[in-house]
């Protein structure tokens, strides 16, 4: 969760609580945007540490911004699952307004058809960050399940002409894979490894490299920050942030915040 400084570590990724509290943010950016006032979310999460770690930190931020949407259960499941029914029935009891779940992606391929099978009636699946509701492979499995779902994940800025070439040929070189969250960090480490060696003193001194490190203030990445890349005092980079995409003609498509939105969200969900 990044509460401790490790001498030589620095990461340029969102932190479990920053995921939180963004979710928390962008829930209630769409509903006020769509024109909608749910009241009722239902949390569901895998309850490995990833899914704990996430769950809590999307608790804390609703508990912390206190808006006007409450989470009305909190429904964890064993991961991997072998099946989900007695928790998708759990969450129809709960009649959700809003279905929010922290997926793996094997939990993913049992969670959405269960909820389309127990005709689980809702506004809308929006997940406060996790993978399973994007990948490529997900989409083959899922298909129209994971039509019009919602998911905040660490995502390339589409917007950014530089990103968009790299996503171009990414796609040729790679045989057809999305330029994606896996994908772009990597590229993004790279980009701000070169610019830390250029910039240390000396390339045979730890220390070196490292005050460099605190003194960086990347402005090229190729994903949806905040702001340029820089650390903080725990070695975080706090504007590394996700961005809202949902599943639109099958495929992922950036939607919020604004600034990094490539088309609009459909929410509520619309009827089939």
């Amino acid at each position: 969760e990044g509460q401790q400084k490790v001498q030589y570590v620095y990461r340029n990724f969102p932190t479990g609580s920053g995921f939180g509290r963004k979710a928390v943010q962008y829930f209630t950016e769409i509903f006020k945007e769509a024109g909608v006032s749910p009241k009722r979310v239902v949390l569901m999460h895998a309850n490995d540490l990833f899914g704990q770690n996430q769950s809590r930190g999307f608790q804390a931020a609703h508990k912390a911004a206190a808006p006007s949407w409450d989470i009305v259960e909190v429904i964890p499941w064993p991961e991997p699952p072998s099946d989900l029914s007695t928790e998708v029935s759990r969450l129809k009891a709960a009649k959700p307004d809003v279905i929010a779940p922290i997926t793996r992606p094997a939990s993913a391929q049992l969670l959405l058809p269960e909820i389309r099978k127990q005709r689980v009636e809702s506004l809308g699946i929006v997940g406060p960050g996790s993978p399973g509701l994007y990948e490529a492979g997900q989409l083959a499995v899922l298909k129209e399940d994971l039509e019009y779902v919602l998911t905040s994940v660490p995502w390339p800025n589409f917007k950014n002409p530089r990103t968009r070439t790299v996503g171009e040929e990414y796609l040729k070189r790679s045989g057809g894979k999305t330029f994606d969250t896996n994908s772009g960090y990597s590229y993004d480490g790279m980009f701000v490894i070169a610019d830390i060696l250029e910039r240390a003193a000396k390339l045979d001194d730890p220390d070196a490299i490292v005050e460099a490190m605190k003194k960086t203030n990347y402005t090229g990445g190729l994903m949806q920050y905040g702001g340029p890349i820089h650390f903080n005092e725990l070695g975080d980079n706090p504007n590394a942030i996700p961005t809202m995409i949902q599943i639109l003609g099958q495929k992922p498509v950036a939607v919020w915040p604004k600034d990094a939105a490539l088309q609009k969200f459909a929410f509520p969900r619309p009827k089939a």
